[in-house]
């Protein structure tokens, strides 16, 4: 892998090239895409993943309080609970050994059996709104962390408060791309990395935001290449 902007660089640490600000809360989306703007390829993103791609996936997690992801998003990529891993006693010095996964969903259609839930080394943390079947929001009340933000659908300004009074303050979200548009809708994405896999697929994939409108201006920062696949970091443009 090669820094190719803003310098030139071989091999550059993945960690430093990711690391948080120190001094703020810092909401990041994590995404991949074709060269055309699919963010899946039948019906996943891994299809448009690559080496480089994974090892960034990882790096970024490790680097994370915790890492949200829709409910939908959850189901089709078959998330299971995240694992230790040795490369992260660095990153992860003073805090738990892995983060969190966060659900965002409304309806709380998934199974509360899951190894996400009866597995996980952090306990899986559930973010709905009180419209959700009352029986199953009881149960998912005594299997997760529930946080309920929002009347009739989920309040993300709300979530991502009640995440940082848990002091989860660096967010990763994993998408997909509805709920990548309310985070941008309301004004809540500090950052986008965005992998560019070298491939056209055309067809009725969604792109990284599909859904509510959202203008969010963004400098880039910086980009990676390993085998042809861009590794883009993009940071919100601050106002005067």
């Amino acid at each position: 892998m090669r820094r190719i902007y803003p310098d030139i660089q071989d091999n550059p640490g993945i960690p430093q090239a990711y690391a948080y600000p120190e001094d703020r809360p810092w909401l990041r989306l994590n995404m991949v895409a074709s060269a055309d703007g699919a963010a899946w390829l039948k019906g996943r993103s891994g299809g448009l993943s690559s080496t480089g791609d994974k090892r960034i996936f990882q790096v970024l997690r490790g680097l994370a309080d915790v890492v949200v992801a829709g409910a939908a998003t959850v189901r089709k990529e078959g998330y299971g609970p995240v694992k230790p891993r040795e490369s992260w006693a660095e990153i992860r010095a003073g805090r738990p050994e892995v983060p969190p996964i966060a659900i965002i969903t409304r309806s709380l259609a998934f199974d509360l059996d899951d190894e996400l839930f009866t597995d996980a080394t952090s306990r899986t943390i559930v973010i709905t709104c009180a419209c959700a079947p009352h029986e199953r929001l009881k149960e998912a009340a005594k299997r997760s962390d529930l946080i309920v933000a929002g009347e009739e659908g989920v309040d993300m300004r709300q979530a991502v408060a009640e995440l940082h009074d848990r002091g989860l303050t660096r967010i990763l979200c994993e998408g997909g791309p509805r709920v990548n548009a309310q985070l941008s809708a309301a004004g809540l994405v500090d950052e986008l990395c965005l992998s560019t896999s070298p491939m056209l697929v055309g067809g009725g994939a969604a792109r990284i935001i599909n859904g509510e409108p959202a203008q969010v201006s963004l400098n880039l920062r910086q980009v990676l290449e390993e085998d042809g696949v861009l590794f883009c970091r993009y940071t919100r443009e601050q106002s005067p």
